[in-house]
């Protein structure tokens, strides 16, 4: 692989779409392995989604040599897959190479970085029903802008995008959806659709027939206007002549399988559907990690890497002694409680890696489920299971979860059915930024019925409330941060916690922090500093449940202390520390209360998340000040006036 960057290379002559339309088609080929030989290099550096990216390069350059963005729009679905679009669209150079870091470019679409970028994303099944408003709208306002949308195979499995699909010929009659058919999303696809797809990816006949029928039709002179009425009358017959693609049961041409990787067919292709006047969908196959031979060969581990080395394809060492991974500890976890109990199953939406149920497939595989990328089914097929006397664990980032959030409500939580949820990613995924932060659970899981919710402060009390979400009778909910644990041993056989019940560290005469999760070591240290420097005597809570709440604890430390203090991984508004405040408003006690957690805003993206703390008042120096201000000034409050 290429590692160095000569100043001769033609992608630092593209700084917009025209210099790419500029260059001679001959010259297509060596920038496309300029961009290869860049986003490898960056990623290798700064890790990323490097198989997404490498498999659209081609794709990428012909959509630009086609279409004119910013005028026409290209809505890609989940965007991971954006990063030659960035460097095709003026956000090459230095803005690229700090690719989710800090003052850098986002590892997503980003519609306040680039007027390029039609729509912003980072979850799937969002770009149909995005690119089929904006057809609808620019048909509502008859102007003649094109909106394309870039879709993976793995998103039609998501329900949203079915249902955008159901919609297309009711709402636009011009629409080019493109069909992105790697066969993989994170994990292999999994599912009818997938197993479709690829039946028709690789029938000859279908795809000679639909050929040969309409080139016969349009070798007259009226062939146009007969291969038109063929379509319909195809429709209507029941597919009497030759089988029909799914896509053109739903009415939309259907054109392809086209190799995505041909710059010369794509661009025929999407020419072509550029004048159509129905609604098209241009199947086109690639290869994901296409151009890094380690990325082709284990397409899961590349689809968001980690820094690695670009020559060998290996992950950069992790620093001798670190903690096992929360979500290893987690699938470790589930391979013990499964094979003890053949009721307990593990179940993903198309993240086994990522949420360490691999661990599970691999031990234990009649245990395991993925159901793509498809969270509302994953939950009601819990519920479904529950009912049934099975133990359901459900594995979802929390950012993840929030697309399950009415079954979750309604199919388990209101039945009370016992399903364990197991949010990973809760707090901050610094590097992919607001569309992967997990800031909000605590906020919309406290307000429903039935719902237990905990946070563990290390690896083994993970394992604890894995084991007692496990002997519930009712829906819980286990939030964890991402990356390593502390590196506390997960002792042979777990314990019970008892609901609601909050754990005290540290006793404390002038100030009890209240934390949660990973803010409990922060909170220790704190408690270190304040005793240090201004001689208060702090305790620490490590609370570990966000509902219910150890209320008695708390207004046992509300009684007789000047000032508590919440910590919490999570916005402010709704979470932790607003059940603190709520507890103590309804036992109409007047404690003084300071909450720390994240500010009402979407976070951005950053190096890392002492960055971001840092730029929302949230280091250390940040929190002591905050608190130590707290103090002083109820201590001048308390302070009765001179006579």
């Amino acid at each position: 692989m290429d590692q160095s960057l000569p100043s001769a290379r033609l992608l630092e002559r593209i700084a917009s779409p025209a210099d790419l339309k500029a260059l001679p088609a001959g010259d297509l080929p060596r920038l496309a392995h300029e961009i290869r030989d860049e986003i490898i290099a960056v990623t290798a550096r700064n890790g990323g989604h490097v198989g997404p990216n490498l498999g659209v390069v081609e794709l990428t350059l012909a959509l630009h040599r086609v279409f004119e963005t910013p005028q026409d729009q290209l809505v890609f679905d989940v965007a991971h897959q954006g990063y030659v679009h960035k460097l095709l669209t003026g956000r090459g150079g230095a803005f690229f190479r700090k690719l989710r870091q800090s003052g850098g470019a986002s590892g997503f679409l980003y519609r306040q970085e680039s007027p390029h970028d039609a729509f912003g994303a980072g979850h799937a099944g969002t770009a149909l029903s995005a690119a089929l408003g904006m057809a609808t709208a620019r048909d509502l306002r008859g102007t003649g802008e094109h909106v394309v949308a870039v879709c993976g195979d793995a998103a039609f499995t998501c329900g949203i995008t079915l249902e955008a699909l159901n919609n297309i010929v009711t709402s636009t009659k011009r629409l080019i959806v493109i069909l992105n058919d790697n066969e993989w999303s994170i994990a292999k696809n999994v599912g009818a659709i997938s197993a479709y797809l690829n039946r028709i990816s690789t029938s000859p006949t279908y795809n000679k027939l639909h050929h040969d029928i309409e080139a016969f039709f349009k070798s007259f002179p009226a062939g146009v206007e007969m291969n038109r009425v063929y379509h319909k009358w195809k429709r209507e017959t029941k597919d009497f002549f030759v089988e029909s693609s799914l896509f053109e049961k739903f009415g939309l041409r259907y054109l392809g399988p086209v190799d995505g990787h041909n710059l010369e067919l794509l661009t025929k292709n999407l020419e072509f559907a550029k004048h159509c006047d129905v609604p098209v969908l241009v199947h086109v196959l690639t290869k994901k990690g296409r151009g890094l031979n380690a990325a082709i060969s284990s397409p899961e581990k590349f689809h968001g890497a980690s820094p690695f080395d670009p020559a060998t394809g290996e992950s950069k060492k992790a620093a001798p002694g670190t903690a096992p991974s929360y979500q290893d500890v987690f699938g470790q976890a589930m391979v013990r409680f499964a094979r003890a109990d053949p009721k307990i199953v593990g179940i993903t939406g198309a993240m086994p890696s990522g949420t360490g149920l691999s661990h599970l497939a691999a031990a234990v595989p009649g245990q395991f489920f993925d159901v793509g990328i498809a969270e509302e089914h994953a939950a009601i097929f819990a519920a479904g299971l529950a009912t049934k006397g099975i133990r359901p664990v459900v594995a979802i980032y929390s950012t993840f979860l929030q697309r399950a959030y009415d079954p979750i409500i309604h199919d388990v939580c209101l039945q009370n059915l016992p399903v364990t949820f197991c949010m990973d990613r809760a707090g901050l995924s610094p590097n992919d930024g607001p569309t992967h932060h997990g800031l909000f659970d605590l906020a919309y899981l406290r307000c429903v019925p039935n719902a237990v919710v905990m946070q563990p402060k290390d690896e083994d009390e993970l394992v604890d409330m894995l084991h007692t979400g496990l002997t519930l009778q009712g829906p819980s909910f286990i939030r964890y941060p991402r990356g390593s644990g502390l590196g506390v041993p997960v002792k042979p056989t777990p314990a019970a916690i008892s609901i609601g019940q909050a754990e005290v560290l540290r006793e404390g005469s002038n100030i009890m922090i209240w934390a949660l999760g990973p803010m409990v070591q922060d909170a220790l240290q704190l408690a270190d500093r304040l005793a240090a420097a201004e001689n208060l005597s702090v305790g620490v809570v490590n609370a570990r449940f966000a509902k219910p709440l150890d209320r008695a604890l708390l207004l046992s430390h509300a009684a007789c202390i000047p000032l508590i203090v919440t910590m919490e991984d999570h916005v402010v508004a709704g979470g932790f520390g607003s059940a603190v405040l709520e507890a103590l408003q309804e036992a109409d006690c007047p404690t003084a209360v300071e909450r720390i957690g994240w500010p009402d805003k979407f976070i951005e993206h950053g190096s890392n998340v002492e960055t971001l703390r840092a730029a929302y008042g949230l280091s250390p120096d940040d929190i002591h000040r905050r608190v130590l201000d707290r103090w002083r000034n109820r201590q001048a409050q308390s302070v009765p006036a001179e006579a």
